[in-house]
């Protein structure tokens, strides 16, 4: 047998296990397990092991009747005969008309659907096969709905050169829908059908006489497997699955977005250099008492600008948590670059985001505490137990509340209790002592000290003009950033919500690069416009310049789910706007950091290269 998850070489006349996996749709993103359906099943139905992501994923893998020999091609197999009931026949009328996919697994390998494009001489596959179709028959405006009972599969395998072993590289499916007869009485699966007999030479090849789906009526399901060598090696045997859609505007459409922030952040950098450069000079040039009374500019604000803002110890909670965020996506991207994430490891990426994010605990709690012992704060444990409650608490009540929606529609898709403690159990067994443990390390440096000193009355801020308002450069400040970010973040939606792999985690590494030096270059640029206006409140707005790049990622998910999904189920709208929201606002955290991150390193900089009497 060569059917095991992780044995990949067969004998001719090797059993292949075909393991069955959730139901899924792009109308109601709610999974659903395959056997919620009346399809036919094993003597005794098996779970796999599943992994942390898969759990959460909603993949339930279980095993199924199928069972194909190596290269041994078989016609008209007689899965089995199910009678429809009227509960049945709803269920399964709901799932067509909601257009859900069955999805199976062969040998690691998921199922697809080759589909011929007309505007071009390629073939492209879908992932996994409609349970249905609606139609109508000939002559008849009444709409019906008709279920695939027939599967024609077509395994195909690389085959060695030198032995017989063979290697699966491809499995792909036809669905059919065809009103079975059979000749006599039912005798299980040694019933001679009339619509399939390869003795017959009559073999399912279109859906001219479809099985309708209809309360007190016989569904008799069955399978061809065929098997075709293919001189795709076992090593390249994903590339069909990964190129899917078409690359090739991908790839332009990334060039050209890194171009444009590119060339942008070099016009930012040139502009800044120059400017800095000079007001420095000038500044450290000037001699007399009463050239530096009639100077204006940053230079100015010198004793407030280093003032502790309000609300300080929030905005230590939310820089630490930032730093959280940016160190799970560096590792993690660091590691799917490396190849160490393949999509063939199902969950594999949303297991390491969530066991890297707990580790990161350590960096949150020793960079909050760090700034609150410079903002004068001494209850380092009260920071500390919101550094490790605030985000993940606030995300964890959103996930509780959409994930009690998916239980209410009985899907697969629903946590379990266990899984739920096991998230419980990361979090208050391993995220909040490392956070305890960074806190601890950080208080114990010694306080980061201003270049300059602070003056005990604070300066008056003069009235600003109205391109200086607050509001304006802070929703100004975020469009670069996410600039940067949408064409990506498309491909990104895409592949959540319209179930495709995503996989060019380089192009994605490059853009997050590129995220990082452009939320840091505009906020440090209108951090400069506003110290020049002598307004020294930097801090807030440092964090929320960039940060407000999350609003336009919000509105972006908004506009996607408008104009490229076909949602029409309002727990499934609550569903998808749940988990943007909690997107969005891990986006605010990690860009908001970003930008308070860098400004308070540019601050510091040109604050200790001026002379201050």
């Amino acid at each position: 047998m060569c059917s095991n998850r992780y044995i990949h070489i067969c004998l001719q006349k090797d059993q292949l296990l075909v393991k069955v996996n959730k139901l899924t749709s792009t109308k109601t993103q709610l999974p659903y397990s395959y056997y919620s359906l009346p399809f036919c099943k094993p003597n005794t139905i098996v779970d796999s092991a599943e992994n942390l992501g898969e759990v959460l994923r909603g993949d339930r893998i279980e095993n199924s009747p199928y069972v194909f020999e190596m290269r041994e091609p078989k016609m008209c197999q007689i899965v089995c005969k199910v009678p429809i009931d009227d509960k049945q026949a709803k269920e399964l009328k709901e799932k067509i008309e909601d257009e859900y996919r069955v999805n199976m697994i062969l040998d690691n390998l998921p199922l697809v659907v080759p589909i011929a494009r007309q505007d071009r001489d390629a073939v492209v596959y879908q992932g996994g096969y409609h349970v249905g179709v609606k139609g109508q028959y000939a002559g008849s405006k009444d709409e019906k709905v008709f279920i695939h009972n027939h599967l024609t599969f077509l395994v195909k395998y690389h085959k060695d050169e030198t032995t017989e072993l063979s290697r699966i590289v491809g499995f792909e499916v036809k669905p059919f829908s065809i009103n079975h007869q059979f000749e006599g009485q039912w005798n299980d699966k040694n019933t001679r059908l009339i619509t399939c007999d390869p003795h017959a030479s009559k073999l399912v090849t279109n859906s001219d006489t479809p099985q309708e789906v209809e309360a007190g009526k016989e569904i008799i399901f069955t399978y061809d497997v065929g098997f075709e060598e293919s001189d795709v090696k076992w090593a390249s045997r994903w590339d069909t699955y990964l190129l899917m859609t078409d690359d090739q505007i991908h790839w332009f459409s990334i060039v050209n977005s890194l171009m444009i922030v590119l060339f942008l952040s070099g016009m930012v950098a040139m502009i800044m250099l120059r400017t800095l450069y000079r007001d420095i000079s000038r500044y450290n040039q000037l001699e007399t008492e009463e050239e530096a009374q009639e100077e204006t500019g940053w230079k100015l604000v010198h004793g407030d600008v280093f003032r502790p803002p309000a609300n300080s110890d929030l905005l230590c909670v939310c820089v630490g948590t930032g730093v959280q965020f940016f160190g799970m996506l560096l590792v993690t991207m660091i590691f799917a670059v490396l190849g160490f994430l393949s999509p063939s490891n199902r969950g594999g990426l949303m297991t390491a985001m969530l066991l890297t994010w707990v580790l990161m605990g350590l960096f949150a709690g020793y960079a909050s505490s760090r700034f609150y012992k410079m903002f004068k704060g001494s209850e380092w444990k009260s920071i500390t137990l919101r550094t490790a409650f605030l985000f993940p608490g606030i995300a964890f009540g959103i996930f509780f509340i959409l994930n009690a929606l998916i239980w209410g529609e009985k899907s697969s898709g629903a946590v379990p209790f266990t899984t739920m403690f096991a998230l419980v159990l990361l979090w208050f067994g391993i995220s909040v002592p490392l956070v305890f443990v960074g806190s601890y390390l950080g208080f114990k440096q010694p306080a980061i000290e201003a270049p300059v000193k602070t003056n005990k009355i604070p300066r008056q801020v003069p009235e600003q003009a109205w391109y200086m308002n607050p509001a304006f450069t802070v929703l100004i400040g975020g469009i670069l950033p996410f600039g940067a970010v949408f064409i990506e973040l498309f491909f990104i939606l895409t592949s959540i919500w319209l179930h495709q792999f995503y996989y060019i985690f380089g192009f994605l590494f490059l853009v997050f690069i590129i995220l990082i030096i452009t939320c840091a270059e505009i906020t440090i640029v209108l951090c400069y416009f506003q110290l020049c206006s002598e307004d020294y409140n930097w801090w807030w707005r440092s964090y929320l310049t960039s940060g407000s790049s999350a609003i336009y990622l919000f509105l972006y998910a908004g506009f996607y789910f408008f104009t490229k999904l076909q949602i029409t189920k309002l727990v499934s709208g609550i569903l998808y706007f749940g988990y943007m929201l909690l997107a969005s606002f891990a986006f605010f955290v990690l860009t908001g950091a970003i930008g308070f991150c860098a400004c308070f390193w540019f601050t510091r900089l040109i604050y200790s290269s001026v002379k201050i009497d």
